[in-house]
């Protein structure tokens, strides 16, 4: 495949934007697309700041954060918080390790999963609303928490073994390896975009730096968390790792404002 031709492939995966690809897509076409994961997430964050904007200058910033945040579910499926429903289900109701992955692979979400999901929600409102003071940084927060997001969640391909679910399961397609080209297009992505961001709203670079050890030390938290549950990753694992990131940087956000 062209990189363009990833970067559609990255775009189809992680959203519901309809777009076309012609021909077969292999599982090496889905480990090379991940190298376009941030820049996706990116395009994401960038509709959601601009119609969070538009509307902000209509009606209230509490209620444009709402349609804002229904605006990222519908454009993604709520790809990710269904990862991250799953996993809490599965490392909160499972005891041993296939138990995990059976509770995980239930279309069916749990009392676990469930109120994962209301805390995670009411905490994204929460958090943009108290970023609502500065709407430079809250729009920023809104692009680089996206951005960012995706870029460290997908970074912890490679770190863990990917746990393979049988064949009845709800499988869904996830890239198992990260090439070292690709990891350099990931991190150059969000690199990028964050020198930009932080340059545009008057953050110094020692808040740069202080977001990509927090990144780094949320990855870390992540990785053991996973690998201590049951010794590697599931795509449900990376859904939740890129929603405890975005939580991270916008709570980050918030402190740089102190």
């Amino acid at each position: 495949m062209s990189q363009f031709a990833l970067f559609k492939l990255a775009a189809i995966f992680l959203t519901r934007v309809p777009i076309q690809l012609r021909g077969h897509v292999s599982d090496e076409d889905i480990n090379l697309s991940s190298r376009y994961f941030a820049l996706v997430g990116l395009c994401i964050g960038l509709c959601m700041a601009l119609v969070l904007w538009l509307m902000s200058l209509c009606i209230p910033f509490s209620v444009a954060i709402v349609f804002t945040l229904g605006l990222g579910l519908i454009i993604t499926g709520a790809f990710h918080e269904d990862g991250f429903a799953d996993t809490w289900d599965g490392f909160g109701g499972g005891w041993s390790k296939q138990q995990k992955l059976d509770i995980m692979k239930d279309s069916r979400i749990g009392t676990y999963g469930g109120v994962a999901l209301i805390i995670l929600m009411l905490s994204k409102y929460q958090l943009l609303l108290a970023l609502s003071t500065n709407i430079s940084v809250l729009l920023f927060s809104v692009v680089i928490a996206q951005t960012l997001s995706r870029m460290t969640a997908t970074s912890l391909i490679g770190k863990l073994p990917y746990v393979q679910l049988d064949a009845q399961s709800k499988v869904k397609p996830v890239a198992k390896s990260l090439k070292s080209s690709s990891r350099i297009i990931l991190y150059t992505t969000g690199l990028i975009t964050s020198l930009a961001g932080f340059y545009l709203v008057g953050f110094s670079v020692w808040h740069m730096l202080g977001l990509v050890l927090t990144l780094w030390l949320t990855r870390w938290v992540c990785q053991q968390w996973f690998a201590r549950q049951f010794g590697g990753y599931t795509g449900d694992c990376l859904g939740a790792a890129q929603q405890i990131c975005e939580i991270t940087i916008y709570t980050f956000c918030i402190v740089s404002l102190l």
